[in-house]
């Protein structure tokens, strides 16, 4: 499984519409607002790293209100939550 993290800047009024329209988004589990320098931040889990590519250069480039991302790649998860199983399950 591939995970990242897509920050965002949106539309100042727009952030609740983006953020359900993200949320409602396959390979998005999670989507945050925030403080700080972004609006929203949002979790991608997806199979490969094309499936990643296809996520934000075709799916979220369809999202008229997202003005800046900037996508990290995470290499290794530091947690007591084995998220891999948890999702290979259906949780």
């Amino acid at each position: 499984m591939v995970t990242s993290i897509i920050l965002m800047n949106v539309e100042r009024s727009k952030i609740n519409e983006t953020a359900e329209k993200l949320a409602e988004t396959d390979g998005i589990s999670e989507v945050y607002s925030v403080s700080g320098n972004y609006d929203l931040v949002a979790i991608a889990r997806v199979r490969t790293n094309e499936d990643l590519s296809d996520l934000v250069t075709n799916h979220l480039l369809k999202i008229d209100t997202i003005r800046k991302t900037e996508t990290m790649l995470a290499f290794k998860a530091f947690s007591r939550h084995d998220l891999d199983a948890m999702f290979a399950i259906g949780i």
